[in-house]
């Protein structure tokens, strides 16, 4: 009776690690060398090694987290069970869903292997479990948790919103872009976890990975829509009342509207959304997208690709109608300062000592003082004839330049009295001037003058004493 009790636990034993393998031998360890860009010296930079994780799906690619690979130099990848590491290369990237796709150059990486499915959203309380190689050792890591929530939250990277999974399953450094599993499919991609809380990480879900996934079949990738529009949240009722919504009607106010957005148009600052592709819209701005669950409305914007339209429901003046709004912009053509930027160096340009770079969120999220002034600049909308903010970053102490020493993080309003659209015309202005001073000035009339003979005579002397190789850098 024992021998066939043992019989029995030793073939359970034996099919449970047999219907593990498929999935293990699908999950894919990644050695990556990366250049972190210098914001403060941009024509510098620092050399990083690090190890992450990945998943093999169809098609020979491997799925991991952009964060994985930005600002990748090169990258290497191993299979589970194996030790021979094969060079990968980036094939698509979305750093605003922290997501990537990589190829191997050599295609036997992927013999003998099944690549791994995907399922739909999983339910609050589904288990999942967790693969991947977090630091602490060198073998393959799983982890079982259950799902805690489902909602839109802001992603690390990216420092966009969109939605994520919630899971109280061990994620740590290095798990980064294993997939989440549930019924021997992947739900979603491990993202990060909150600091100094115990067990609580964070999902791409299913859903992002295969908007993802379908805005690349075409061999480009154009990213997720923005709708270019402020809200304000309507829990006031008298806020309410002022824009004339009955009791059965929710919704949000529209507060601001980018020019450029095909919405700036159809709406009006003062009209109150009210549903979204047929969705009721909430006072506190959410939608139910599965029975008693609710976030962001921005949901049924992020299901969509670019170039496809979205219905909204709108009162305004206390009647109700609706408007189609096409979808063909992504957050960057909307904002005064583009979101986080990965894969490139920082632009510059130095004259007469002055380091000018183009405001970027890079460079106000590596900056321990307030900003108020640039972060308020952050929340701007672009406009035809401003796109782009320009700063002195800093001044290299020279004899031209003194007096201006302690200049850093100064806003360029003006150059010669006359306003730029973006960093290349502000270059432009001050290469192609020809008078004997140059003047620029902020929004408060605080100016600065530069001998334009002296700053072209010094510029050798200065990149030499500071060891920078080239006085500019514009990348576009």
């Amino acid at each position: 009776m024992r021998s066939l009790s043992y019989a029995i636990v030793m073939m359970v034993l034996s099919l449970s690690l047999f219907a593990g393998e498929p999935i293990e031998e699908s999950i894919v360890k990644i050695f990556t060398v990366s250049k972190t860009p210098d914001y403060v010296t941009p024509w510098n930079s620092t050399t990083r090694r690090s190890h992450a994780s990945g998943a093999i799906i169809a098609g020979h690619r491997i799925l991991t987290n952009a964060h994985v690979v930005a600002n990748e130099t090169f990258i290497e990848v191993k299979r589970y069970g194996k030790t021979k590491r094969y060079e990968a290369e980036v094939e698509f990237v979305s750093h605003q869903a922290d997501l990537a796709l990589l190829k191997v150059k050599d295609s036997s990486f992927f013999e003998g292997v099944t690549p791994l499915e995907f399922d739909g959203l999983p339910s609050i309380q589904q288990k999942v479990t967790v693969y991947g190689f977090p630091t602490g050792g060198t073998s393959l890591s799983v982890s079982t948790g259950v799902v805690s929530r489902v909602e839109h939250t802001r992603y690390v990277h990216s420092k966009e919103i969109f939605m994520a999974i919630q899971v109280d399953a061990a994620i740590n450094p290095g798990s980064s872009g294993g997939p989440a599993i549930s019924d021997g499919k992947i739900v979603g991609v491990v993202m990060q976890q909150i600091p100094k809380a115990q067990s609580i990480g964070y999902l791409v879900p299913v859903e992002v990975v295969k908007h993802f996934l379908a805005d690349v079949k075409d061999g480009h990738y154009d990213g997720f829509p923005h709708l270019g529009i402020t809200t304000e949240m309507l829990r006031s009722r008298a806020l309410r009342s002022v824009y004339k919504m009955d009791k059965e009607t929710t919704g949000v106010l529209v507060i601001d509207i980018s020019e450029r957005s095909p919405a700036f148009k159809t709406l009006k600052k003062g009209d109150v959304l009210i549903s979204i592709d047929g969705n009721t819209i909430e006072n506190d701005g959410t939608v139910e997208f599965r029975h008693h669950q609710y976030t962001s409305f921005k949901y049924y914007v992020d299901k969509k690709q670019i170039g496809e339209t979205v219905t909204l429901g709108i009162l305004r003046d206390g009647r109700k109608s609706k408007v189609k709004v096409k979808l063909n912009h992504v957050a960057d053509d909307h904002l005064l300062v583009d979101t986080v930027a990965y894969d490139v160096m920082p632009s510059y340009f130095i004259y007469g000592g002055y380091v000018f770079a183009p405001l970027t969120r890079n460079r106000l999220m590596r900056s321990s003082s307030s900003l108020t002034a640039l972060r308020e600049l952050a929340s701007q909308w672009a406009t035809d004839e401003r796109d782009e903010v320009v700063i002195l970053l800093k001044v290299l102490p020279a004899e031209i330049n003194q007096g201006d020493h302690t200049f850093s993080l100064w806003t360029v309003d003006k150059v010669n009295h006359k306003k730029y659209r973006d960093f290349k015309e502000f270059i432009e202005i001050i290469r192609n001037f020809k008078g004997k001073y140059l003047v620029l000035e902020d929004e408060e009339g605080v100016m600065i003058a530069i001998n334009r003979e002296k700053a072209q005579a010094v510029e050798e002397t200065i990149l030499k004493r500071y060891s920078i190789k080239q006085s500019q850098r514009l990348n576009r």
